[in-house]
């Protein structure tokens, strides 16, 4: 271990239910923005900082398999830990599971801030350098009015010396364990861990935050969330084609976009052969600049003889979401005399979008016949062409 280690705690163990839930009943941290769950963006923010060392992540009980399915894989990235009924035993859960790794800085960030920059995490970092804590703030810019709670104007604050905190907040690590502990027991209805820190008697430094490190809260906050992605963090589309043929072989059966199809022969390939989604991954990867398939998947590594399709389709979407690019819409064309396709281009669409983690409406297949033409119209085997339409961010 590095013996200034930072660590980073993402606490999302809550149920996000003033978000709502998009009618699908998924937590507002675990809903895409831009593509991508917001969680994903949130972790993968800091595992793009070379300067952190471990990140932990606290997710609900209950949350097990979502955040599965984020599928991210980083050394650095420790399993989840269970959290509490509130913030405050969520982050004592998180401290509790770095605690053996003894870090010496600890980050607290809300998993719903997922546009955190690496500017101002180490804004935070830097901070600590010479005070106990560290949080980034933004000046409150309206007119705060006190009520007690009777509906009247009571007072009118001055704004000047009020401020809306943000994460990272940052910690010397023993420090704001050791004030956690001490709150556990005495009090626990503390809103943030600058609270406790100040509670705990420790000096806490203000740093000048960010305007689009906003805290997704609102059903409207995914709208603001997608202007900031398309104004601050433009997209570019990118567009990738694929070609691909395969002899037929004895058999009895072909794979087709994922689809085990019935037929009089089988397709020739070293995995198996599965000739559409073939075409599909050289043109996502066509599309982000990633070369071919045979560079992923070299047919002289014995590891893929036999191998399903999906295998590679999975892996160039996931470069995709590696780039925080999105797949906007893929078009595959078999052509074939036989098998008959039609039938089963539901269930290739189905494949495709489950493979990738993308709707069904994004996904088209089409087939049609060579017209009795050439080595297709001689049934001697199968060509399928595809293209793909990917956003990604703009290289400027």
């Amino acid at each position: 271990m590095r013996p200034k280690s930072i660590a980073v705690i993402i606490v999302a163990a809550g149920k996000g239910e003033r978000a709502g839930t998009n009618g699908d009943r998924v937590p507002k941290q675990y809903r895409p923005v831009g593509g991508e769950p917001v969680l994903s963006r949130t972790i993968r923010a800091f595992l793009a900082v070379d300067a952190i060392s471990h990140v932990v992540t606290v997710i609900h009980p209950d949350h097990a398999q979502l955040y599965d399915g984020l599928a991210l894989a980083d050394a650095r990235l420790l399993p989840p830990v269970s959290g509490a009924q509130s913030r405050q035993g969520s982050v004592l859960a998180g401290l509790k599971a770095l605690a053996p790794l003894r870090p010496a800085l600890v980050l607290i960030q809300d998993a719903a801030r997922p546009f955190v920059s690496p500017a101002l995490i180490h804004t935070v970092i830097a901070a600590l350098a010479q005070h106990e804590g560290a949080l980034p703030t933004l000046p409150v810019t309206d007119t705060i009015k006190r009520s007690l709670g009777d509906g009247l104007v009571a007072a009118t604050e001055d704004r000047r010396q009020l401020f809306a905190a943000q994460t990272p907040q940052g910690f010397r690590f023993g420090q704001i364990f050791s004030a956690h502990m001490r709150a556990e027991t005495i009090r626990r209805d503390f809103t943030d861990d600058a609270e406790i820190a100040e509670w705990a008697g420790l000096s806490v430094a203000m740093v000048e935050g960010e305007r689009d490190n906003i805290k997704i809260t609102h059903p409207e906050d995914f709208s603001r969330a997608e202007r900031i992605l398309m104004a601050n963090h433009g997209t570019e589309t990118r567009i990738g084609t694929g070609y691909d043929v395969h002899p037929f072989a004895p058999g009895d059966a072909v794979w087709l976009c994922g689809v085990k199809i019935p037929h009089k022969a089988k397709l020739q390939g070293h995995s198996d052969a599965d000739v559409a989604l073939h075409a599909l991954t050289d043109a996502i990867l066509g599309a982000i600049g990633e070369g071919d398939i045979g560079t992923h998947f070299p047919p002289s590594d014995m590891q893929w003889k036999g191998a399903a399709s999906g295998v590679f389709l999975r892996h160039a979407g996931e470069l995709v979401k590696q780039r925080g690019g999105r797949i906007v819409n893929l078009d595959v064309t078999i052509v074939a005399e036989a098998p008959r396709i039609a039938a089963h281009v539901p269930a290739m669409c189905a494949a495709i979008a489950e493979t990738l983690g993308i709707s069904a409406a994004r996904v088209a297949v089409k087939a049609t016949t060579n017209e009795k033409l050439g080595f297709i119209g001689r049934e001697e085997g199968i060509v399928s062409m595809a293209s793909a339409s990917v956003e990604l961010p703009r290289i400027d």
